[in-house]
């Protein structure tokens, strides 16, 4: 996740979903499994329509099968399947579409997701769009549409290590995943879709706590203090609206929310959205909180703390508390916990009943 495109936001360009990239790998190896000539480039629809051009590579067939391969392309998103090389293997089936994990396509292991335990993890849409894929050539070449397709991602497994997929469940790999096909840069959607997939597994596990925090530090902090499991853990990042409205729509029995005396000042003062670059503290409204004219003219909530100290930091996570109580409905009980930048303890309030 570190290619950082230099380029306005407007005019940053879009790229493929892992979906729509097997998708054209399946295009192509469907036509030389059926006695086409290996195709330089394919064309696929995608779910609103759009009819992007894929270039094919690493084709190759032999006796009953065909395979073929696309660079996967996200544009100027900085996503970590950026470059790799997606697969797709067709061979007949004994009837209909059939689908198979190959090598670093994860296998789910744990309910909540839209595929059930013991599938490849190969999302809905992505699995519609080559069954459509199929039936389409399949219908203009005359054949049957029985064919088994195995998605591979040769890189996949250690680019799972990256991603959400070992606390969600999914091992082995990477999610062949796209809702639209589309990889649109920077995408909030797609952060806060991996935030709601999190709290979906957690309530199919019958978790009683869950967490969501702001960054690695604060993750392991609140992990330690409850001895909770990775697929407890909400990877929140500055989405603490996205996770609450979600969290308020799909109840979870306890939520603790973390994070850096940074962010939390921002929850504390009303922000949804604790990214540097749309909400920042509002250092007038901290020096009216605590009485300290002083606190008006600071640069950072950490300055500010190392003016005031613990005061700060426990009315800090109170009004917190009372910005994520708003969001929740009763029966959610809900903590926060405070941290300063070496993992230190600041500021916590009151721990659910059992907690540490």
């Amino acid at each position: 996740m570190s290619r950082k495109p230099q380029k306005d936001p407007k005019e940053l360009r879009r790229g493929w979903t892992t979906g729509a990239c097997a998708t054209a790998a399946t295009r192509a190896a469907l036509k030389m499994l059926w006695g086409e000539a290996v195709p330089a480039r394919v064309r696929i629809t995608l779910p609103r329509g759009e009819r992007p051009e894929f270039e094919v590579v690493n084709a190759r067939r032999g006796d009953g099968w065909a395979e073929a391969g696309i660079i996967k392309d996200a544009g100027d998103d900085p996503d970590v399947t950026h470059g790799t090389l997606i697969l797709a293997r067709v061979e007949a089936s004994d009837g209909g579409v059939v689908f198979v994990g190959g090598q670093g396509v994860g296998q789910v292991t744990k309910p909540g997701l839209p595929i059930p335990p013991g599938e490849p993890a190969i999302n809905p849409v992505p699995r519609q769009m080559m069954t459509q894929t199929v039936e389409e050539v399949a219908a203009r070449l005359g054949r049957a549409p029985d064919i088994q397709i195995t998605v591979s991602v040769p890189a996949g497994e250690e680019l799972a290590k990256k991603t959400w997929n070992p606390r969600l469940g999914i091992v082995g790999g990477l999610s062949i995943l796209g809702t639209t096909g589309i990889v649109r840069p920077f995408s909030c959607a797609a952060w806060i879709a991996s935030i709601h997939r999190g709290v979906d597994v957690a309530r199919a596990e019958g978790l009683g706590h869950v967490a969501g925090c702001t960054g690695a530090t604060s993750e392991k902090v609140v992990q330690g203090l409850y001895g909770l499991p990775d697929h407890a853990m909400l990877d929140m990042g500055d989405f603490s609206g996205g996770l609450l409205k979600y969290v308020a729509k799909h109840p979870v029995p306890h939520i603790t929310i973390g994070g850096g005396i940074g962010k939390i000042t921002k929850l504390a003062q009303g922000a949804r959205d604790l990214h540097s670059g749309r909400s920042q503290v509002d250092f007038q409204m901290l020096a009216n909180w605590l009485d300290n004219p002083d606190l008006a003219n600071c640069n950072t909530a950490l300055q500010a703390y190392t003016i005031t100290g613990k005061p700060m930091a426990d009315l800090i996570a109170e009004k917190a508390l009372v910005q994520v109580r708003a969001m929740l409905p009763d029966e959610v009980g809900a903590d926060i916990v405070i941290i300063d930048r070496a993992g230190n303890l600041l500021s916590r309030t009151a721990a659910p009943a059992g907690g540490a």
